[in-house]
């Protein structure tokens, strides 16, 4: 009792640790390298999201993107929107055009926006650098993400079009997984910088809340983490969502039309201009920043964002889950145990797409490491166990059988101790000793079991040397089996064997004791052979391994009628070694509790000599 509540309480100690895992998330890498995989459904770039890319074509036609006039973004806004049929629904310009520069082409590119009806979002950067600040207690604390600026177009720009900051969120594992639809910018830079309301939206929400603005579609700001975050779900890999060269663009080689009614994301393209990131789906390859903007756009248009579960809640399921898990697999066989585990391991993943699909994050790489360290443990424990037992089962059977065959049972491993019988055709032998009751009276009783045990040792030789199994000693009598448990080959020849050499060789021992004590002694043997119920029979905490039924039955009142020094045999047993044999045919008699007489045989000697056993 006290052993089973250690383990129970191990194992609530396990699923409890599981559980503080979870909600705590010390593997987060590990984590999301499973979840960035196993909870993204790439449904495919949305073919109204189409890329403009400054390209390594473009860059060799134009040169060098940082001595480019802004006369260049302005003919590409012109060109797109020159035919309102045939214009983008929205425009966004992943590039930062913060302080004027050369007076006519700024002024030619605010003109040009002026005739979009603030259908173009532009780029803006949030610039973070470390300081010391006060929280609402006055209390001072290094803040390490704080806003020191913000980089927002030229004001002659800013008026006539949205803008968004472009940062990319890079996960502490490097990779990017999540976005921001708006961030808090503190209240002097916000004014610095005529940001209204005190938050600037990102680019991707920016582009998406035009877009859903002009369509006339409702703005769907997806909930957040506790930092104001959410998870996003791609939809495309690097390269996926439809791009042209900015080049083939202004040249005309794309046609304008191509772009009506997108939404048109114009940006880096090109390894030189150092905007890319490590996308969470595709780890392989980088991602150009108008690719990010792009996914996460088309994961607002779907609603394919997620939040993570309520911590509570998550520690409950993953606890409860845990300890259902250990418990069954306390409880069942070891192969049950690793196909439970590999099941609830795969649906657990099925659910957690299934929840990322409506808006909720749960981790699973917790759950799939206890699944994965539990089998371990139960293959360890199990086996250990199973070993024990085994080595005892073995232990007691060399004590019934053969050292031998137990070793060659301790290779093969296919026996196992548990209450309930099997039928198997067996021999069964019965010996007693004739005479030995009027000697022990005469006798002392240790010189009555000193005897005794030389008798009993020499029945246990003769049955092991010819691959019996002793079943039971009753008083000055044994009981042995053949072909039970372990199967064994020509087994009534050799229990008709063992039963000649049991009676033969006692001859020196009656010879011993005739001189001794004037009284002499001799074995009466009987074999029968057939089907019987063979198996452990009692309770879990004391069983017996024994043969019953009627051959069992038959074959002791064969014994009950011998005489010192006979072998008597059933007609059964005579008729499965006849010309193997030499028997007398002693006719048919009455048996004790048999209604019909039996043909009984007397065997003299063996023709036929085995090589082994």
């Amino acid at each position: 009792m006290k052993k089973r509540s250690g383990i129970k309480y191990i194992l609530f100690v396990a699923a409890f640790i599981t559980a503080l895992l979870s909600v705590t998330g010390p593997l987060y890498a590990l984590d999301y390298f499973v979840t960035d995989k196993a909870y993204t459904k790439l449904t495919g770039a949305d073919r109204r999201i189409i890329i403009i890319g400054v390209d390594e074509e473009t860059l060799k036609a134009y040169g060098n993107f940082t001595t480019w006039s802004r006369e260049k973004t302005a003919d590409l806004i012109d060109l797109l929107y020159e035919d309102e049929q045939n214009a983008p629904a929205v425009t966004g310009i992943d590039f930062l055009f913060v302080d004027k520069t050369d007076e006519a082409a700024d002024s030619h590119l605010a003109d040009v926006v002026s005739k979009c009806d603030g259908r173009i979002v532009f780029g803006s950067n949030i610039v973070y650098r470390g300081d010391v600040v006060f929280d609402t207690s006055g209390k001072a604390y290094y803040d390490a993400n704080h806003i020191d600026d913000v980089e927002v177009p030229f004001a002659g720009i800013a008026g006539l079009s949205s803008s968004g900051f472009t940062n990319a969120l890079v996960a502490d594992d490097g990779y990017v997984r999540f976005g921001q639809s708006s961030k808090k910018i503190p209240d002097d830079v916000a004014a610095r910088r005529g940001i209204t309301n005190g938050s600037l939206d990102s680019f991707s929400f920016a582009v998406y809340k035009s877009y859903s603005n002009l369509k006339g579609t409702e703005v769907v700001i997806p909930r957040t983490n506790k930092g104001g975050q959410f998870r996003f779900y791609y939809s495309g890999k690097t390269g996926e969502f439809s791009h042209v060269s900015f080049k083939d663009v202004l040249d005309g080689t794309v046609p304008k039309e191509a772009f009506k009614d997108a939404i048109v994301l114009a940006g880096a393209y090109a390894p030189g201009m150092q905007d890319a990131y490590l996308p969470a789906i595709d780890r392989g390859n980088g991602m150009y920043g108008v690719e990010f903007h792009a996914n996460l756009i088309q994961a607002y248009l779907q609603q394919k964002t997620a939040v993570d579960i309520n911590p509570v809640l998550l520690f409950a399921i993953t606890f409860v889950f845990a300890v259902l898990f250990l418990i069954l697999a306390d409880r069942t066989k070891l192969s049950i145990t690793i196909a439970s585990s590999f099941v609830l391991g795969c649906a657990w993943i099925i659910v957690g797409r299934i929840l990322a699909g409506k808006g909720i994050y749960i981790p699973a790489v917790y759950i799939l490491l206890f699944l994965l360290i539990a089998d371990a443990v139960f293959i360890v424990l199990k086996y250990i166990i199973e070993r024990i037992k085994r080595r005892k089962t073995l232990d007691v059977f060399k004590k019934y059988v053969a050292p031998e065959v137990v070793d060659s049972l301790s290779k093969t491993g296919d026996f196992k101790i548990e209450l309930g019988g099997e039928k198997r055709h067996i021999a069964v032998l019965f010996v007693d000793i004739r005479g030995f009751t009027p000697l022990s009276e005469s006798l002392l009783p240790e010189q009555v079991v000193d005897i005794l045990n030389e008798y009993l040792k020499h029945v246990t030789d003769c049955i092991f040397k010819h691959g019996g199994t002793v079943d039971k000693f009753i008083g000055d009598a044994a009981m042995a089996v053949f072909n039970a448990p372990f199967d064994l080959d020509d087994y009534i020849f050799e229990a008709v064997g063992c039963a000649l050499d049991i009676c033969r060789g006692g001859e020196a021992l009656a010879n011993r004791l005739e001189e001794e004590f004037g009284k002499r002694v001799g074995f009466g043997v009987g074999v029968n052979c057939g089907d019987a119920v063979v198996g452990n029979i009692g309770s879990d905490f004391r069983m017996d391994y024994t043969a019953i039924g009627d051959t069992v039955n038959t074959a002791a009142r064969l014994e009950s009628n011998a005489k010192a020094a006979e072998v008597l045999i059933s007609e059964d047993v005579y008729e499965s070694l006849k010309g193997r044999i030499m028997a007398d045919e002693v006719g048919q008699i009455p048996l004790k509790g048999k209604s019909n007489k039996i043909m009984v045989y007397c065997v003299t000697d063996i023709i036929e000599q085995k090589d082994s056993i």
